[in-house]
């Protein structure tokens, strides 16, 4: 090619060049996909902004844990309602129909049994066919596949297969074995019932401990990955154990599995159980956005700090006492407004026993209900009396994985009215499960153009 040529041809290709780019040359940034903020479903958006947090001076006790201090949050979406059994209940199904999955997986693939094979076959791992992988499945199935423990991490469980439990309907003797160990022993049942044996419901996940990593500049990325091993089962008898020398058996047999409560707040959940369950719906929410093209992943599900419940709570209120206002726990026709322990032994005289539906009594202005009373709410804080003191004023949240005093915040059904207070602080340990301590979830918004200072 003499010089000439050469010279036209790039020439042609700049004009190609500039004339097919946008860019034109300047800098525009790199143009990433439309972001359209999608409300999370059953969650309400929180606008972001400052309050008064904490107690006024009059409260001479309470002014010792919890200080006034103007403080500032960011936009959340919260959880319209306590999260209920019927929700809890899907992450313990999802649970424990992975086990079983991997389970039947893995037997299959002692037995050499493939999806033509029937019976157990049907459960095996989906590379036990390895023609129909991707390139990239390939790659990942040769370079990483059972690097770990079991020899089977990193294979894909088959969930296109709907899992059987009816016993007259097993497949053959090897998926019969399999579903025998998720069951308690015979010689533990009773009444001619087997029941699941719950311990065999672990929930494992992992993840960052950035505040650790932000401390520590010169540790490992792989140091500060956690991973932790739950079992997600509540803890049905903290209906026996939390009450001595009363019957409440019927709360124990049936609140969490019977429809008749499907709707109600679950209990008997630990801070740990809370935490893994938020990370087990992140986990499920981004598991159907990647099976959508182009859907862009959602961000971590959470415990709300402190601040944010109580911001949350106070639904814009300024100086409130309760989340409608107060000081008064009566509305003007005389009608309780939260479900609590209002008179000394009458846990009925504001018409509920024991807790409520999720979505009763009236919500607050945020559109959030029982943010007091019904059931405490974990939160994710280490309970410190002087945290108010040292804590930021912008998003302020003290979680010091030492501490195993966790915060719950808005009194439960059996507790009076003081501790229904936006501002009053109470705690458990992070291991304890009780009958009258529940949560909600939290998301982070993404942006920061939502806030509104609250009512004056």
């Amino acid at each position: 090619m003499d010089m000439k040529k050469f010279i036209l041809l790039t020439a042609v290709l700049a004009i190609l060049t500039s004339c097919g780019s946008k860019e034109r040359g300047e800098l525009v940034g790199v143009q990433g996909k439309k972001w359209h903020p999608e409300k999370p479903y059953g969650m309400e958006l929180i606008p972001g902004g400052a309050f008064i947090m904490g107690k006024a001076d009059d409260d001479l006790a309470g002014v010792n844990d919890a200080p006034a201090k103007t403080v500032t949050v960011r936009a959340i979406y919260m959880d319209a309602t306590e999260i209920t059994n019927s929700e809890y209940r899907q992450f313990v199904n999802w649970v424990r129909d992975s086990i079983v999955r991997m389970k039947l997986a893995v037997l299959a693939d002692e037995v050499g049994k493939i999806p033509e094979d029937g019976g157990i076959g049907e459960y095996a791992f989906k590379d036990a066919d390895t023609a129909n992988m991707s390139v990239y499945e390939q790659y990942m199935f040769d370079n990483y596949t059972g690097l770990g423990p079991t020899g089977y991490e990193g294979r894909k469980i088959n969930k296109d297969v709907d899992l059987i439990f009816d016993t007259s309907e097993y497949p053959d003797e090897y998926y019969t074995e399999v579903m025998d160990t998720m069951y308690l022993p015979m010689e533990e049942a009773y009444n001619g019932q087997r029941t699941w044996d719950v311990t065999k419901f672990k929930f494992q996940y992992s993840y960052m401990d950035i505040q650790e990593a932000a401390r520590n500049r010169g540790v490992k990325r792989k140091d500060v990955i956690i991973k932790e091993e739950i079992e997600v089962y509540p803890d049905t008898t903290v209906w026996i154990r939390d009450f001595a020398y009363s019957y409440n058996e019927p709360m124990h047999n049936d609140y969490f599995w019977h429809d008749a409560y499907s709707d109600y707040p679950v209990v008997g959940v630990t801070w740990a159980q809370a935490k893994a369950f938020c990370e087990w719906r992140t986990i499920n929410k981004n598991s159907y956005q990647k099976s959508k093209k182009g859907a862009a992943m959602v961000n971590t599900f959470r415990l709300p700090s402190e601040a944010e419940w109580e911001y949350a709570a106070r639904g814009g209120l300024q100086a409130a006492t309760y989340p409608w206002g107060g000081p008064y726990t009566k509305s003007d026709r005389g009608c309780f407004m939260a479900n609590f322990k209002p008179v000394r032994g009458d846990y009925a005289a504001d018409q509920a026993l024991y807790t409520v539906e999720a979505k009763s009594y009236e919500p607050n202005d945020y559109n959030l209900y029982n943010m007091a009373g019904n059931v405490s709410e974990w939160v994710n804080a280490s309970y410190d009396p002087s945290s108010y003191e040292y804590s930021s004023s912008i998003n302020p949240s003290v979680n010091d994985r030492d501490n195993k005093r966790k915060v719950v915040r808005g009194g439960s059904w059996k507790d009076v009215a003081y501790f229904l207070q936006v501002s009053s602080r109470d705690y458990e340990y992070a291991d304890s499960a009780r009958s009258y301590i529940g949560f909600r979830t939290v998301q982070d918004y993404m942006g920061t153009a939502v806030t509104k200072n609250g009512k004056q």
